[in-house]
């Protein structure tokens, strides 16, 4: 049996995308490093280690099969090959966080499965901490990391961009979440910034802060 290219199975799942729309999630494209998924009628075309937008992992994958993680556990499948007939995306999950004395919303979580105090921060594009914190926590910024530079207060110092395995504010967990860490002491807590964020809806209705996921 002869193997397609990669343009004619492009052209294959762009022809037949309606007809998989009934399936939950269906593996329909393999290629090196990649892999076409059609979730709830959804076609998302993943590389290794990104998470669509319904929480589903691509760990591994070839031209013969692709590895998928979901709800922490992951799976074979090859070409075709049915994912979960019965898959649907979690149910929405809200949090509520109140503003403390000086108008700040604190709020305990944890990182890579470690507890932490955050301090949620629209104002801030990603999640970020000090080097302290990130040593506390085992993250490898200085050998994990991308160089980089964060301005403070004290004008601008050394940095690193990192990836943070999992945040989880109370019942809301992501995975795989883009992380500054800036040498020094500051900030003095946790931001919980934009690159967790994102994806919720966040309201703020007087001291009370709420997160919602979509």
């Amino acid at each position: 049996m002869k193997y397609l290219s990669s343009v004619t199975v492009i052209l294959f799942l762009m022809a037949v995308e309606n007809a998989w729309a009934g399936q939950d999630i269906v593996v329909q494209g393999l290629f090196s490093g990649k892999a076409v998924v059609m979730i709830d009628g959804q076609r998302r075309i993943l590389a290794i280690g990104d998470i669509s937008p319904e929480g589903v992992k691509l760990i591994a994958a070839d031209t013969k099969q692709a590895t998928l993680e979901i709800d922490g556990k992951p799976k074979n499948y090859s070409l075709g090959g049915t994912v979960s007939l019965n898959f649907t995306k979690a149910k929405s999950i809200q949090e509520k966080i109140f503003a403390n004395n000086n108008g700040m919303f604190m709020s305990v979580g944890s990182i890579n499965g470690q507890s932490v105090r955050f301090l949620v921060d629209t104002g801030a594009s990603t999640v970020a901490m000090n080097s302290t914190q990130a040593k506390r926590l085992g993250v490898r910024y200085e050998k994990e990391g991308v160089a980089s530079t964060a301005s403070t207060a004290s004008g601008f110092v050394k940095a690193y961009r990192v990836r943070l395995k999992s945040i989880s504010l109370g019942k809301i967990k992501r995975r795989n979440i883009e992380a500054m860490v800036i040498d020094g002491v500051h900030p003095g807590p946790i931001l919980l910034g934009m690159s967790f964020l994102g994806d919720l809806k966040v309201e703020k209705a007087g001291n009370t802060l709420m997160l919602q996921s979509r």
